[in-house]
């Protein structure tokens, strides 16, 4: 999968998503600040949520009291409004990322926002989990042509496969986000192995991982699993006034989370087993080698008390011990003197004509 300036494969680096959502407060100014600090980090792309409130919600939701700590509002839709930025804000954070080099596109929650966003030709649309189920929305979607980002937040294993049935075969660019849809979610809820199961049934699609959870410790976990796209909210402050702040990553959490993903995409390896020549000076040193244990004349047998284990290891490992025992010395060997085949003979049963010396 291609998004933006980005190539997306088990080969290349995580793709990290700093999903601002709505913690910019309805502010254009604080949003490009978001934008900036992400990009800082070394975020992938910055990601906001678009809904067309009015036609959204019910009338009774939109006009439901909503007086708390949080609220931007009198009113759940004067909330909602409040923090909602239309086309032209839009269009001019789209020109600021396009100064930053890092991707840029929003959650359509809606046709009006879906359509919006292809306006403007976003490089991808993200499903939030509450869609999933939202078959229309997700066919409506895909038709756009641009990779889907489907969060899996509380659905069943037949709600991911109905998805993904309706979305590939009218764009294969298709990735499904392990996701649990607590605010915040707890780790043992978490249920990172999903990424595996999915990666097994669902072979033609990226997989990801959406988390809620506290800190950046999952987010590497997912990654080993096999998700290689992630998102985590992001904010300027967790103490900031709204209900997203208080898990969300803020700049020193996002930056130690690209680099803990980086570090983890070099240090899984290929999976075959070999030394570095890295260690070699290391494993000398702790290594042990056959010695004489005592000193030793010529013609002699060697049995298990002439034998010692001692570090350096820069001759014949212990591994060898079974193979030098019963050899005859071919010359004197002084205590702590290294063994190496050259002063041992083949083993007295070996040798015809010889009367060794015990």
């Amino acid at each position: 999968m291609t998004i933006g300036l980005h190539e997306i494969s088990d080969e290349s680096p995580c793709y990290v998503i700093a999903e601002v959502g709505h913690n910019h407060q309805g502010s254009l100014d604080t949003c490009r600040e978001l934008f900036s600090q992400a990009k800082a980090c070394g975020a992938s792309a910055v990601k906001l949520q678009k809904r067309d409130n009015r036609g959204l919600y019910s009338k009774a939701m939109f006009e439901k009291p909503y007086d708390h700590e949080n609220s931007f509002g009198s009113t759940y839709g004067e909330h909602r409004e409040a923090l909602e930025f239309g086309p032209d804000e839009y269009r001019a954070l789209q020109e600021f990322t396009a100064g930053l080099e890092v991707d840029f596109f929003a959650t359509a929650f809606d046709y009006a926002s879906a359509d919006v966003l292809a306006e403007l030709d976003v490089p991808a649309f993200k499903i939030a989990s509450g869609d999933l189920r939202n078959v229309p929305l997700l066919r409506y979607t895909a038709r756009f042509g641009k990779p889907i980002l489907a969060s899996t937040g509380g659905a069943s294993m037949d709600d991911v496969q109905r998805a993904y049935d309706v979305v590939m075969p009218i764009n294969p660019q298709l990735c499904l986000m392990q996701c649990t849809a607590g605010y915040p979610a707890e780790f043992g809820e978490l249920n990172l192995r999903v990424i595996e199961t999915y990666r097994e049934q669902f072979p033609d699609a990226v997989i990801g991982y959406s988390g809620h959870d506290n800190g950046i410790a999952m987010a590497t976990g997912a990654y080993v699993l096999g998700a290689r796209i992630i998102e985590k909210h992001f904010t300027l402050n967790r103490a900031m006034k709204g209900t997203d702040h208080a898990f969300s990553l803020e700049p020193i959490g996002m930056r130690k989370l690209v680099r803990d993903l980086d570090r983890v995409r070099v240090a899984i390896g290929d999976g075959i087993k070999k030394p570095y020549a890295s260690e070699a000076q290391a494993i000398q040193k702790m290594g042990k080698k056959l010695v004489a244990a005592r000193d030793l004349p010529v013609d002699h047998v060697l049995g298990p008390d002439d034998v010692a284990i001692k570090s350096p290891g820069d001759g014949l490992p212990p591994s060898e011990l079974d193979r030098v025992l019963g050899c005859v010395t071919v010359r004197p060997v002084a205590e702590d003197e290294s063994f190496t085949l050259s002063i041992l003979s083949q083993p007295v049963g070996e040798r015809q004509g010889v009367q060794p010396r015990r």
